[in-house]
């Protein structure tokens, strides 16, 4: 990963980690699914493509994207300079990134208790 990338990625991680409830789903499933929909949305709405709003979880997925989308244009100036292609790779980047951080890389043993 390129230093920019690099940088702008953990910029972000900082602000989800610091702003975003959503992160602390009590199971790695419910983590996966999660961070998969709302990096999803959010790439969507950066990259200003359509956004499917059909199902519940879709728009939960929506709003919390939604907010993120709009506050990191605000503090992000950088943001606003990309390519629908940088701001693809970014997302998978920083999806990526999340992942490790919450599912993967966590010690939190309820992520992975099937009794939980």
């Amino acid at each position: 990963m390129a230093n920019e990338t690099q940088e702008r990625v953990e910029l972000l991680v900082d602000y989800i980690m610091k702003n975003c409830l959503w992160q602390f789903h009590s199971r790695a499933w419910d983590r996966e699914k999660q961070n998969a929909g709302i990096m999803l949305k959010t790439r969507q709405l950066l990259c200003e493509e359509p956004v499917d709003l059909s199902t519940p979880a879709d728009r939960c997925y929506w709003v919390d994207a939604m907010v993120m989308a709009e506050t990191w244009r605000q503090k992000f100036d950088w943001i606003n300079t990309m390519d629908k292609a940088g701001l693809t790779a970014l997302v998978q980047t920083l999806h990526e990134r999340l992942n490790f951080l919450t599912i993967t890389g966590s010690l939190n043993a309820e992520l992975t208790d099937k009794r939980y």
